[in-house]
C-alpha cells in the first residue's frame, strides 16, 4: 500500500461530485494525540479520511463538518475537556465540544467545506436533454444525466429516474426534457427532489395535465408549484440547441438571482 497522501484524497472526492469538507488540526495544548497540520476529509456520509486524532475528536468533526457542508460556511471549531467548558462557543469565537478522553488535550481545528458549483439534472433522452447538457457543462454547472445519454458532458449519471444517489440540494436544478417518454415518472422524480428550481420542456397544457395526475396520486401541492413549464426564457428558440441556450439562461438567471438575494439577506444581519 503506497503512502496516503490527503491531497490526492481531496483530489478524488472532487472528480466523484459529492459535497465534502476538509479538518485541518491548527492548535493543539497539553497531551493530545492529534498534530498541528494534521488534516482529513470528511465525506457527506460522515466518513473521514485521514488522522485526526482520538474518538473525541472523531466525533465533533463529524458533526462539524456535516453542519458546514450544509451551510457551506467555514468554522474553527474546539474540542477541549468537559471539565473546562463553560459554553458551547468560546470568547474567539471558536464552538466548542466537549470531550470525555482521558488524555485531558484541547485541539483547534479549521472545517472547510469544499463548495460545489450547482447540479443541473437532466431527466430524458432526447436531443434537447443532450444539448441543455452541453450547454450545462460548459456554464460550469455539475451536469447529471441518465446512464442511457450519450455525451460526453456530464459528471454525474443516475439510473432513468432514480435521484436518490445524487444528493440533491435546494440550490441545485432539475430539468425535465423527456420528450414523451415516460414523462409522468420523469416529472414525478423531479418533483420528488428537493431541488427549489424544477422546469421542464413542454407546454402549458402537457405539464398542467401531468400536475393534475401527481396531484391525484397525492403529491403535496407545494411540491407540483415548484414546476415552471414552459422551461426557459422566450427567446423564440426553434431547434434543440436554441431550447438549451434559452433553459440555460433561466437556470443562470434563477442562481444570479438567488445569489443576489442571499447576500443582501447575509448584509442585512451582519
Amino acid at each position: 500500500m503506497g503512502k496516503f497522501d490527503i491531497f490526492d484524497t481531496i483530489d478524488t472526492l472532487r472528480k466523484s461530485g459529492r459535497p465534502f469538507c476538509v479538518a485541518t488540526v491548527v492548535r493543539t495544548a497539553d497531551v493530545t494525540s492529534a498534530k498541528a497540520g494534521a488534516k482529513a476529509a470528511v465525506t457527506v456520509d460522515g466518513e473521514i479520511i485521514g488522522h485526526l486524532g482520538g474518538g473525541c475528536v472523531q466525533g465533533a468533526v463529524r458533526k462539524a463538518g456535516a453542519q458546514a457542508i450544509e451551510t457551506g460556511e467555514t468554522q474553527v471549531i474546539r474540542v477541549k475537556p468537559s471539565e473546562k467548558v463553560v459554553a458551547l462557543q468560546d470568547d474567539d469565537g471558536a464552538q466548542v465540544f466537549k470531550s470525555g478522553c482521558p488524555s485531558g488535550g484541547t485541539v483547534d481545528l479549521l472545517i472547510e467545506p469544499y463548495t460545489l458549483p450547482p447540479m443541473l439534472v437532466i431527466l430524458g433522452n432526447s436531443p434537447i436533454s443532450r444539448a441543455i447538457a452541453a450547454h450545462g457543462n460548459m456554464a460550469g454547472y455539475r451536469v447529471a444525466v441518465t446512464d442511457i445519454m450519450e455525451t460526453d458532458h456530464a459528471t454525474l449519471r443516475f439510473s432513468e429516474t432514480d435521484l436518490s444517489e445524487l444528493c440533491i440540494t435546494p440550490r441545485d436544478f432539475v430539468v425535465v426534457a423527456s420528450q414523451g417518454a415516460k414523462d409522468l415518472a420523469a416529472l414525478r422524480a423531479a418533483l420528488g427532489s428537493d431541488a427549489d428550481r424544477v422546469s421542464m420542456v413542454a407546454s402549458r397544457r402537457k405539464a398542467a395535465a401531468l400536475c393534475e395526475k401527481l396531484s391525484a396520486e397525492g403529491m403535496d401541492a407545494s411540491r407540483i408549484a415548484r414546476l415552471k413549464s414552459p422551461a426557459g426564457l422566450d427567446i423564440k428558440g426553434v431547434d434543440p440547441q436554441e431550447i438549451a441556450v434559452s433553459v440555460i439562461a433561466e437556470v443562470i438567471l434563477w442562481r444570479n438571482t438567488d445569489r443576489i438575494s442571499q447576500e443582501g439577506s447575509d448584509e442585512q444581519t451582519a
